[in-house]
């Protein structure tokens, strides 16, 4: 479905597949949407219209070399390809995040920031060789035209989208498009053989950071923001609007985990809103060309929440460790999970005169503690196999193996000892499951989609007189039903393995459920789904119950 330490070489060889298995289960964790997850993205702040300082040092001398190249270079040879090389050379030589953004790239990743993109507003995922419709986003074109879940897209314009002829991301790059322009699509609904065209205008549809909301218990909701775009404070407000007011909220779980980050000002409008009292230093930002600048907390929340817990993981990275940076030094919640990713710089991007730009990298932030959570990127090989260095010395299953490069030691409000310089540690550790890393688990996990799709299909009157909250607690994937998922991802050309079949059998079920309840009630029902039997939430829940959060353990 679519809708942010070097080990040797033979250590290396072995967990260069274990870090690409890990990328690739989070994603299937995740969830695959119209838009797809950004990249881990920067604390990033609207850059101030100041002119360049003069300098002569250097001035020229790439456009003359490049048109030397052009002019008298034995072959034939790409100028875009060569500047592009020299830029991408020039900023790998000052730190990880500082990077070019090609004009193409720069659409999407706009978008991205943006939170919103052009296109017809649909969900669709590949099933047997056939494009399915799985939601119609509300209030876009195709919903307002009448395309329901379920219907198979046969032909965009005059080109058929079956069997041989799919090609799945030509199909989203036709689907998308200029908003205004216009686009055709044939569709057949269920066992009706004619085909029903639909003539359709894009527009512009949003794609929510506020990816899913809802309560807990009676007195607990569960917030998750997949990333920080320029509309995530106004989400958030929303939300906590309904949550507070209509259900009568009064502690709160922030799911951050895999949050890559995104807009300083968003994480920052959103702490403010988790303090009562004004001018409480929530972050500030410094660099050798940016003077200090601070953030706090206005003094104006418009909602009242009592306990906060924020669930952190390793792909937790900028405008989240912000957060949870802020939430941690002033003891205002707990933080759950796993050490975050550990980005303490800022960039702001700017856009050259071909149309595309760069993200440079002009401030570290620090937490209200004083502390830069940036992990060292001196060695870029060590900085990139981070996370499989963490996997490698055991850090992700055993708190006691976390190494952190600044011992300097800071101090939260209430005298905790709290450290920098390589993410945010949090207060209640919550071990990985080995089995993410099963690659027989991963390769079959993809195959549930589709698999969840064809059974929702077969089953679809019945299951949608289900309510969400009945399905999650009734609904059995029996051991039938996963032999069935099996049969399919064998014939799907995964090998058949009755020993890692029993290995990972149970975790499956539970994954082809979230699957299952994906396509009926979207995201919101996969996490309702996998978060009842989740180690962080049950954790969090513990701790907002308590009078005193912080001494749970």
């Amino acid at each position: 479905m679519n809708n942010e330490h070097v080990p040797n070489l033979k250590k290396l060889n072995i967990w260069l597949p274990v870090l690409f298995s890990l990328v690739l289960v989070t994603g299937m964790l995740i969830g695959t949407k119209m838009q797809s997850n950004p990249p881990t993205v920067a604390a990033i702040e609207v850059p101030k219209k100041e002119e360049l300082p003069p300098s002569t040092l250097g001035q020229g001398k790439l456009e003359e070399l490049i048109r030397y190249i052009e002019a008298r270079y034995v072959d034939d040879v790409n100028k875009d390809e060569l500047v592009k090389e020299a830029i991408d050379n020039i900023l790998f030589q000052l730190d990880p995040h500082s990077s070019y953004i090609s004009a193409k790239q720069l659409k999407q990743v706009n978008e991205q920031l943006e939170g919103s993109f052009d296109g017809i507003g649909i969900e669709f995922v590949v099933v047997d060789d056939t494009v399915m419709v799985v939601a119609a986003i509300a209030g876009g074109p195709a919903e307002k035209a009448g395309i329901l879940s379920g219907d198979k897209i046969v032909m965009i314009e005059d080109s058929l989208t079956v069997g041989d002829n799919i090609d799945y991301e030509g199909i989203l790059g036709k689907l998308k498009g200029e908003r205004g322009s216009s686009i055709d699509i044939g569709i057949r609904r269920g066992n009706d053989k004619d085909l029903i065209r639909f003539k359709l205008t894009r527009d512009r549809i949003p794609v929510n950071s506020v990816e899913v909301a809802y309560m807990l218990d009676e007195e607990t909701g569960y917030i998750k923001i997949n990333r920080f775009s320029a509309n995530t404070y106004e989400e958030f407000m929303k939300t906590l609007e309904d949550m507070v007011d209509k259900k009568g909220m009064k502690h709160l779980v922030m799911d951050l985990r895999q949050n890559g980050g995104g807009y300083l000002q968003e994480a920052t409008n959103i702490l403010s809103q988790l303090f009562k009292e004004k001018d409480k230093l929530l972050v500030y930002t410094e660099g050798k060309n940016v003077t200090r600048s601070e953030y706090k907390s206005t003094g104006r929340n418009f909602y009242d929440v009592e306990n906060i817990a924020v669930l952190t993981d390793e792909g937790s990275a900028s405008a989240s460790e912000i957060i949870a940076g802020a939430i941690q030094d002033w003891d205002r919640g707990i933080i759950i999970g796993r050490r975050t990713f550990g980005k303490g710089l800022v960039q702001e991007q700017y856009r050259l005169r071909d149309g595309s730009a760069i993200r440079l990298t002009v401030a570290r932030y620090y937490t209200p503690s004083g502390r830069c959570i940036q992990k060292p990127y001196e060695d870029r090989d060590h900085y990139d196999l981070d996370v499989a260095g963490r996997i490698e010395n055991g850090e992700m299953y055993d708190e006691s193996k976390i190494e952190f490069q600044d011992t300097t030691k800071y101090f939260t409000s209430g005298g905790r000892v709290v450290y920098g310089g390589g993410g945010v540690q949090p207060d209640i550790f919550i071990p990985m499951d080995s089995l993410l890393l099963n690659p027989y688990f991963i390769r079959l996990h993809q195959h549930i989609p589709a698999f969840s799709f064809r059974y929702m299909e077969k089953n679809r009157e019945e299951l949608e007189k289900v309510s969400m909250e009945d399905f999650t607690k009734d609904f059995i994937v029996t051991d039938d039903l996963a032999n069935e998922f099996l049969q399919f991802a064998v014939e799907k050309g995964e090998k058949r393995s009755e020993r890692q079949w029993r290995i990972i059998k149970n975790d499956t079920k539970r994954a082809i459920k979230a699957g299952i309840a994906r396509i009926l009630w979207s995201e919101k029902g996969y996490f309702y789904v996998m978060n009842a039997d989740d180690l962080s939430i049950k954790k969090a829940m513990q701790a907002v119950k308590n009078p005193k959060p912080l001494s749970i353990k």
